[in-house]
């Protein structure tokens, strides 16, 4: 039995709205595991220069962004 053209339109309405949905959760998963490596990147950074004198332990944001970076993409290769 055919679907009308209402019913057609409804299903497809309601495939693109399930597309939208699984974008947004894709993109917000994908945000998730970069603040993760984030946090892993600075405490790992942390944690090697412990044992060094205080005036050697400063990190910047720019070291942990490329471990970040260099995380991710080993993850994702």
């Amino acid at each position: 039995m055919a679907l009308t053209t209402e019913q057609q339109a409804l299903v497809e309405m309601q495939a693109a709205v399930q597309i939208a949905v699984h974008a947004a959760q894709n993109a917000e998963a994908a945000k998730q595991r970069k603040l993760d490596n984030v946090r892993i990147a600075h405490t790992t950074l942390l944690e090697n220069k412990r044992n060094l004198p205080v005036e050697q332990r400063q990190i910047t944001p720019a070291e942990i962004i490329a471990f970040a970076d260099s995380l991710n993409n080993y993850v994702n290769a």
